[in-house]
């Protein structure tokens, strides 16, 4: 057992607010890349690509659309709910050191890909075990990270010249931090708390009874 392995994952915070801005060392950034790159995709597929984001019009113009679509979603909420999400910061496109976006190409190892004939969203669950490699590399390295899910796929894939084909799964903000929450945003202000382990294991058959 490696206990370190355990307590990366245990540490491990979607970061929104603890981002210092200070530098990324490049090694340190290919390292995390590397061990993205180092997920199983169905069938070798490897179905990724990471656009290295710096530019600041560029993050600028994102975290823009950004407070759009905050405010859509703030507008479907009322009364307590609405009241607890007012309170809650939701990405750190500007604080970050820089943002990796990942990407899913469908086509990647086609015609056959091995694996993927039953399943159409295989290659997609790569694309997510890529991510989850990068967020705790990112974690050993003492970086945070937070996803950004607030946004419109086609503006996304607009801004930063992304083809047709290809489709956007996950602004990443990266960077150096003050520190990690010990416990999860959404957890500390009250939005939802974390289910038990008991709560969703199910032996044999699902056990519908347990939703």
């Amino acid at each position: 057992m490696d206990p370190g392995l355990y307590e990366v994952i245990n540490r491990r915070r979607d970061v929104r607010a603890e981002f210092t801005g200070e530098p990324v060392d490049d090694e340190v950034l290919r390292r995390v890349l590397a061990a993205a790159h180092a997920a199983p995709s169905v069938g070798m597929s490897q179905p990724w690509d990471f656009v290295i984001v710096r530019d600041p019009l560029t993050r600028k113009r994102f975290h823009a659309h950004v407070q759009e679509e905050r405010d859509t979603f703030a507008s479907t909420l009322d009364g307590e709910r609405a009241d607890t999400f007012s309170r809650i910061k939701i990405d750190g496109v500007l604080d970050s050191t820089l943002s990796v976006v990942v990407t899913y190409d469908p086509e990647r190892g086609s015609p056959a890909v091995l694996g993927r004939h039953a399943i159409a969203d295989a290659g997609l669950y790569s694309v997510c075990l890529a991510i989850q490699n990068l967020w705790l590399a990112a974690t050993a390295e003492d970086l945070g990270v937070g996803w950004v899910s607030f946004y419109r796929e086609e503006y996304l894939r607009d801004l930063l010249g992304i083809p047709d084909k290809i489709r956007p799964i996950a602004w990443l903000c990266v960077g150096p931090v003050a520190g990690l929450q010990r416990t999860p945003d959404l957890e500390r202000h009250g939005w939802r708390s974390r289910m038990p382990l008991d709560a969703v294991i199910h032996n044999e058959r699902f056990s519908a009874e347990r939703r």
